[in-house]
């Protein structure tokens, strides 16, 4: 009794020692990454129209009810994020068996021996047992702190999948939309090649024109003819890949709009600071290195002892009271260095994941200072195309009245008619590409599409 008393005494000390250990904050666990953080200045370099805080919902911001309905279904159904739900399922479990470790274990316990004369075992003794490991030095913290730490990483990187999931519904619907669009312009430069083929092959028999001249008309209608097949192909593996994404089966029977979408209105960037704060995937990398903090913490505590107690109570074989109370001791004094390897294992795990955290911040910088020119150039492009366009097809309407009256030869007609598609073609891509730099901006910001 004397000696439990003792125990006790001991135990209740040490209880009272765990309670004053040292506690680290997050914000100490992430100081290790200051250095890596390069200095920020206090606007983008990019001319920015408009600043101010980013805000939410920007796939709204194109005011296509059916983009918000494909995006709605990719983030159903998408296979890559609902695995990448199950990862953080499995962190946040990772995270609580780490924790368990600071609590108490309880089992039950019994045997049985001999047989009876019916030919069954007999119960020899029952009792229910606990054990505990004290985490005196906060070695056990550590690991539970570095688990939740790595759990909040994977969610953040969940969250950044779904961003980027929406992101990447948007500008697989804008390309679908453009092909669709490029068809139905090749199928109208397919009509006037087939009306002009007609037109030259009535003149080629009252001899008014030559045979090269409907070989021309022929070879350039079989190339409008191919373009327009290459587009279907096109439109297909596009409608597929959207299918993909948003888990359907890749039918190719998802039809885009008639039109392409306008580029939404200028928007807040803010501060290039605010997104080390609101992006996803750099929050993940700032959590990895407070979990390489913890980790490395923790490994530092191996050399130390560990002290762990037991209890115990139950019934012997001749249903006497029994109970114990028992307390463990153990200091590793050589362990092959096994402990020192461990230490420097997780400080280059530390190492690496401020090196990280600085590699992500910088690459997050550079893409919303491209996404920022580009939303410039890309509209100063959309302008120059669009006169260019306008200009050529005039000139080739011109070029048809002249050619009527025999002014111009059919090959000079020929070539109006071919920079004039060159020029709708482009004109259709640097639209689509501005609303892909636009996608790509808000997804560089940080901005939720909810």
């Amino acid at each position: 009794m004397r000696n439990n008393t003792k125990i006790l005494l001991s135990l209740c000390f040490l209880l009272i020692f765990c309670g004053c250990k040292r506690n680290y904050s997050h914000t100490e666990a992430t100081a290790g990454a200051d250095g890596a953080k390069t200095a920020t200045p206090n606007k983008w370099s990019a001319t920015v129209v408009d600043s101010g805080t980013v805000k939410d919902g920007w796939i709204h911001d194109f005011k296509d009810p059916q983009l918000d309905s494909l995006v709605a279904e990719a983030m159903k159904n998408n296979p890559d994020l609902q695995a990448s739900a199950a990862r953080v399922d499995q962190a946040n479990a990772l995270a609580k068996q780490a924790g368990a470790a600071l609590l108490p274990t309880v089992g039950l316990g019994g045997q049985l021996a001999g047989t009876t004369a019916g030919g069954t075992a007999s119960p020899q003794g029952a009792g229910l047992g606990i054990s505990w490991e004290a985490d005196v030095w906060g070695r056990l913290g550590q690991g539970k702190r570095s688990a939740e730490e790595s759990a909040k990483a994977i969610q953040a990187d969940y969250e950044f999948g779904r961003q980027s999931l929406a992101a990447s519904t948007a500008r697989n619907w804008f390309l679908l939309n453009e092909i669709d669009v490029q068809q139905d312009f090749l199928k109208s430069v397919v009509d006037i090649l087939e009306k002009m083929n007609s037109i030259e092959e009535r003149k080629q028999k009252v001899g008014k024109v030559s045979m090269m001249e409907v070989h021309q008309v022929h070879a350039q209608l079989a190339s409008a003819k191919d373009a327009l097949t290459k587009a279907e192909q096109a439109r297909e593996e596009a409608a597929r890949s959207l299918e993909t994404l948003i888990g359907r089966y890749p039918s190719s029977t998802l039809k885009g709009a008639d039109k392409l979408a306008a580029t939404p209105p200028s928007i807040p960037v803010g501060q290039p600071s605010s997104i080390l704060e609101r992006r996803p995937d750099i929050i993940a990398a700032e959590d990895r290195v407070a979990a390489a903090f913890y980790a490395q913490k923790g490994a530092e505590l191996l050399h130390l002892p560990r002290f762990t107690f037991g209890a115990g109570a139950g019934l012997n074989a001749l249903g006497d009271a029994i109970a114990g109370l028992t307390t463990g001791l153990f200091a590793p004094l050589y362990t092959g260095g096994e402990i020192e390897a461990e230490i420097e294992q997780a400080t280059a795990v530390q190492k690496e994941a401020i090196a990280n955290y600085a590699s992500v911040a910088l690459n997050a910088f550079k893409e919303v200072e491209n996404r920022l020119a580009g939303e410039k150039l890309l509209k100063e492009r959309e302008e120059y195309l669009a006169q260019a366009t306008a200009d050529n097809k005039k000139t080739f309407e011109l070029a048809q009245i002249q050619y009527k009256v025999g002014k111009i030869d059919l090959f000079e007609l020929l070539s109006h008619q071919t920079r004039w598609i060159g020029s709708e073609m482009s004109l259709l891509d640097v639209r689509r590409e501005r609303l892909d730099n636009r996608v790509n901006l808000y997804l560089a910001l940080g901005g939720s599409f909810e």
